[in-house]
């Protein structure tokens, strides 16, 4: 994993405990494969593909239309938490979020910490050719 995490001061990013915040987001981004840092960041073709999913998934329940709408927000919920970094539940501890952990962070630091991008590389991975 790559990681560009940043903070205001050298000061702060020289520290072991930002050190190890650092660490400990790039083990839990190895360990959870997120593919963003935000949901923002998702290509809009992304979740209409899932979006699409969904509504056959749903559709083929039997319920009506209005019920199929509220599955579909659901489970795009669902999918954010899953798969967008900052809403997932750290792996080192399920009862926080990677957002509430940069939370304490901040307010133990005294100043901004920002997740600005990652890449995670997987042993065995191929590369995509067309």
């Amino acid at each position: 994993v790559l990681l560009e995490i940043n903070c205001e001061t050298d000061f702060v990013a020289k520290t072991d405990d930002f050190q190890t915040l650092a660490k400990d987001i790039s083990m839990h981004i190895a360990a959870s494969c997120p593919i963003s840092v935000h949901a923002e960041d998702i290509s809009e073709s992304v979740i209409e593909k899932e979006k699409e999913i969904y509504f056959e998934q749903a559709k083929s329940s039997g319920k009506p239309d209005n019920i199929i709408e509220k599955m579909i927000e659901g489970r795009i919920s669902k999918f954010y938490k899953e798969n967008v970094l900052m809403e997932q539940q750290f792996v080192k501890d399920p009862d926080k979020t990677i957002k509430d952990l940069i939370t304490e962070n901040v307010a133990k630091f005294g100043e901004n910490i920002i997740i600005k991008r990652f890449s995670r590389f997987q042993l065995g991975e191929t590369i995509k050719t067309s």
